[in-house]
């Protein structure tokens, strides 16, 4: 009897053996996805210094680590907690299974598991959930047969970047960046500690719900190194005291949500994997700058409502529906620095700034004006400023037009400078008359400019841009007659490498001696003209104001001798705004914010436009004004003379 029981007894503790023996040899199993180890990964977008924007992600938040790039203490606190002889056995402890099982029948219950890290990574990657022995037993040989393939290096980098660590986080290096704001590197030990005991419980030791908990659990790992010898008792002392900050990010941990968005919208024909490969994606954004960009459409807008609202007939105005844009590029590069596609993203995501297409109004006229200076026209040119009737005819109907100014007044003779400076409507369009319409629309064709209207109407700006599309062409003026096609994204890499690169595109439209004359009356709607309320103390601004008819659209579109910025705002219904918002009012006040908060952050920015070679100046009438070889002072200054004689 006592041998039957011994043979029983070892036939009972063999028989294991023998079938996963058998299945060992008998059965092929797919190891393909751990050997070839293509994880789902997190793509980042960084800012033109390196900051992080955002994450993008569908399903698993996971940034890649190297064997390489893991700090060996961590790797020590693992083992430590999770299988201290990782290096010692071949994919499956039996001295543990063994142990645990004599605990498990002593305690009537399952009390202690012997699972290995090779065991834990393979129940998590290749197997279900679902608790049988058949795939214990899958376990058990998908483990053996994993060691055989992989090296205990693999096996860990794998194990590092496939845990699940709560909080959304998969993987080592993006739970230290998500909880602690760190690279691996640059981890505690304590930290690492905590990291490390997420594991058993992800959600229970989470260090953003249940902290004291987490901190317990880091202590019992340190605890355990330090039995073991791994880490003296200095070392341990100090381990043991640290608390250390956790934040509790969201996932995305998105600082810019329109770029994001539109990043996502340029790269998502060449890139279908752009949120599972793992890129990183270089932008221009100027995270600060886009910051201040945010504040200052919300300043403005905020300005505005209260304006309305306090005003006598603010019942007959409609305030849900207005909103606003904001772009800011760098002219020379064509760098996109800041963009705001509405006041308030989470209640409205659509990006007025890119997508949005609206007339700029009075903003236009600069580009007709700067067609007359390359024809020879000067800021001392006399326009006449008097109305006119148009005849015309519209399917087959006789039409008339009779465009006003806005202040409902006429001068007579004016200068082109004054003109502009005061954005005078009959001057503008008697001074396309006197060029000739179509002169006017060939010349502009140089800018690239579509859908241009081919009547009158264009001197008044009666034409869809975006707010983006305008600031590339006033590029043309902020950097010295050569416009650049504005860039959002200038690098994307993977793995180190680089697989997409951009550069802003050029064209020249005119001299630097043509544009500096613009840029001299630009100046002066600033300082005295329509634009005054976006002038800033410390720094020379540029500029002109845009008010479409009705005030359905204001606009301030203007630059410093280094910033171009241009801003909107209207309602989404395109219906009329307060009978007084216009581009002065309502968007200038935004622009004068951003370039405040600029020169707080950016002290060194340059602040003056240089006059380049071949502008000269002349007194006139006690003023002075600017000329070049092409635009030449007149021969004598008769003015008040023709002003006299004028008959209305």
């Amino acid at each position: 009897m006592k041998k039957a029981f011994i043979s029983i007894f070892l036939l009972i503790l063999i028989s294991p053996f023998a079938v996963v023996g058998y299945y060992l040899t008998q059965y092929n199993y797919d190891l393909d996805k751990l050997i070839n180890y293509k994880p789902i990964l997190t793509t980042r977008i960084y800012d033109r210094n390196g900051e992080k924007i955002a994450n993008i992600f569908n399903e698993e938040h996971r940034y890649y680590a190297t064997f390489d790039e893991i700090p060996p203490r961590l790797i020590e606190a693992l083992l430590a907690i999770e299988d201290t002889t990782f290096f010692e056995h071949h994919g499956v402890n039996f001295d543990a299974i063994f142990r645990a099982l004599i605990k498990d029948i002593k305690a009537g219950k399952m009390v202690e598991g012997a699972s290995t890290l090779t065991q834990q990574l393979v129940k998590n990657t290749l197997l279900t959930r679902e608790k049988k022995i058949s795939r214990k037993i899958k376990e058990l040989i998908f483990s053996l047969k994993l060691e055989r393939e992989l090296s205990k290096e693999q096996i860990l980098e794998r194990y590092l970047n496939e845990v699940y660590l709560g909080h959304g986080y998969y993987g080592m290096k993006t739970a230290a960046d998500g909880y602690f704001h760190k690279d691996l590197k640059n981890l505690t030990l304590k930290e690492m500690a905590m990291l490390v005991g997420l594991p058993k419980a992800p959600s229970f030791y989470s260090p953003t719900k249940n902290y004291e908990i987490s901190l317990g659990r880091a202590n019992r790992v340190i605890e355990r190194m330090h039995s073991l010898g791994w880490i003296d008792d200095k070392t341990y002392e100090k381990a043991t005291k640290e608390q250390p900050h956790v934040y509790d990010s969201t996932l995305t941990q998105n600082q810019a949500p329109f770029v994001v968005d539109e990043v996502l919208r340029e790269l998502i024909k060449d890139f279908p994997d752009i949120k599972t490969g793992g890129y990183d994606i270089y932008t221009t954004i100027d995270l600060n700058m886009q910051k201040s960009g945010r504040e200052a459409l919300k300043y403005a807008y905020d300005r505005a409502i209260t304006r309305v609202s306090s005003s006598e007939d603010s019942n007959d105005t409609n305030l849900t529906q207005l909103n606003g844009a904001l772009v800011s590029i760098e002219p020379s590069s064509g760098d996109i620095l800041a963009l705001v596609g509405s006041v308030d993203y989470d209640k409205s995501p659509y990006n007025r700034a890119t997508q949005g297409r609206r007339q700029p109004g009075s903003a236009f006229k600069p580009f007709i004006y700067q067609v007359a200076i390359d024809l020879g026209y000067s800021g001392a040119t006399q326009l006449v400023d008097i109305a006119k009737t148009y005849e015309y005819e519209k399917d087959g109907e006789e039409m008339k037009w009779q465009p006003d100014n806005y202040e409902k007044n006429y001068k007579g003779l004016i200068t082109l400078r004054e003109a502009l400076i005061h954005s005078r409507n009959l001057a503008t369009i008697n001074l396309v008359t006197d060029i000739g319409l179509n002169t006017i629309l060939q010349s502009l064709e140089s800018y690239g400019i579509k859908n241009l209207p081919h009547d009158l109407s264009l001197s008044l700006g009666s034409i869809s841009l975006s707010p983006l599309e305008l600031a590339q062409y006033y590029s043309s003026f902020a950097n010295h007659g050569i416009q650049v096609e504005p860039i959002l994204i200038k690098k994307v890499e993977k793995n180190s490498e680089v697989v997409f690169r951009q550069e802003a595109k050029r064209k020249y439209i005119t001299s630097p001696e043509q544009t500096y004359l613009m840029t001299s009356i630009l100046q002066d709607v600033v300082k005295r003209g329509t634009g005054r309320n976006a002038r800033v103390r410390g720094i020379e601004l540029a500029g002109k104001t845009g008010t479409t008819n009705n005030n359905v659209d204001a606009w301030f579109a203007g630059y410093s001798p280094s910033i171009e910025t241009v801003v909107w705002f209207g309602n989404d219904d395109n219906t009329p705004m307060h009978a007084k918002e216009t581009g002065g009012r309502t968007a200038a006040p935004a622009f004068n914010y951003f370039y405040k908060e600029l020169l707080k952050s950016n002290p060194q920015v340059k602040r003056r436009f240089v006059k380049p070679e071949g502008v000269i100046e002349v007194k006139i009438g006690g003023e002075t004004e600017y000329f070049t070889n092409t635009s030449k002072p007149p021969k004598n200054d008769n003015t008040e003379k023709k002003n006299e004689e004028l008959i209305f």
